[in-house]
């Protein structure tokens, strides 16, 4: 795992917490899941956010979010559709500032009503 930054929590992750990887991302099952097997993709790089990361990263990323997104429907017939986010800077609500993207499995009946999924981040602009 990388050590670019002491201080960094996901510079200094337990190998044991990783669920999959590959060679420039990891990922882990979130530790404040809002569902069942949330899941965070990581660079191994320590990169501030999502606008920091390289081409190859990108890919890297997209590669472990497929297999997760694989994963997950083969072990949870119950997981109908997901939430791919991640949070920019700290007025987009980030509070570790190495990249992290969330995948959340989403399961019928988990919010009384979803229409408009990601745009309930800013309250009452999410129904249209």
């Amino acid at each position: 795992m990388s050590q670019d930054d002491s201080s960094c929590l996901f510079c200094n992750i337990q190998e044991t917490r990783i669920v999959l990887e590959n060679a420039l991302m990891y990922a882990i099952r979130d530790g404040f899941p809002v569902t069942p097997l949330h899941t965070l993709v990581i660079p191994k790089r320590h990169v501030s956010d999502y606008f920091g990361l390289s081409s190859e990263e990108i890919l890297a990323a997209d590669e472990i979010l497929h297999a997760l997104r694989k994963e997950i429907l083969a072990d949870d017939s119950t997981v109908l559709g997901f939430n791919i986010g991640m949070n920019s800077g700290a007025v987009a609500g980030q509070t570790i500032f190495h990249c992290h993207i969330h995948l959340i499995p989403r399961r019928e009946g988990d919010v009384e009503n979803p229409r408009g999924g990601v745009r309930h981040l800013i309250p009452g602009k999410g129904f249209y």
